[in-house]
């Protein structure tokens, strides 16, 4: 393995490694005291998706859209049997939305813990579709099981804390309608 490609799988474990940490919180915040460190795993997962863009660029694409645009469609035809790079714009896409969701954690926290739970869930729906096809469907060896076993897990956590909200709503409903009477 060569500098390049070794930098380049860095930066993407670490990008998964902050996204789990990040989700994890985002999924179970009621039951988890500890933001500052989600907070700080996500900013790092963020930061290290671009670092992770320029060494690709750099390293195996020249800094040539139309090289990565070629790749993404190469591998998307080999998994789909499609020739299609669009799936290159739906990563810059993630890029730009993480950006801002990065920016809006750390600027306005109050606001970001507070949002509607439609867009906590709609963000943690196409983060998890991208990262179960960047390393189950995309990835081979260590990266798919890993992929596999963290989608597993933030999706029972997610289960979970729905399950727990639910019964914590139908106890307070419960005490509520007691104490209507």
């Amino acid at each position: 393995m060569n500098r390049g490609e070794l930098l380049v799988r860095l930066t993407i474990w670490v990008t998964l490694i902050g996204y789990v940490i990040g989700t994890a919180y985002t999924v179970t915040r009621r039951r988890w005291k500890m933001e500052s460190v989600a907070k700080t795993a996500w900013t790092a997962g963020c930061l290290a998706l671009l670092v992770h863009v320029a060494l690709a660029f750099h390293y195996y694409h020249g800094w040539s859209q139309d090289s990565a645009y070629r790749e993404t469609a190469r591998q998307t035809a080999e998994v789909f049997g499609i020739n299609w790079g669009g799936g290159l714009y739906i990563n810059y896409l993630l890029i730009v939305a993480w950006m801002i969701d990065t920016i809006w954690w750390l600027v306005w926290p109050g606001a970001y813990r507070n949002r509607p739970q439609i867009i906590t869930t709609a963000w943690n729906g196409f983060l998890i579709f991208i990262f179960f096809n960047a390393t189950v469907v995309f990835g081979s060896g260590v990266i798919r099981w890993a992929g596999l076993v963290a989608c597993a897990g933030l999706l029972l956590m997610w289960v979970f804390s729905q399950y727990g909200k639910a019964r914590k709503d139908y106890e307070i409903n419960e005490n509520y309608e007691i104490n209507e009477y």
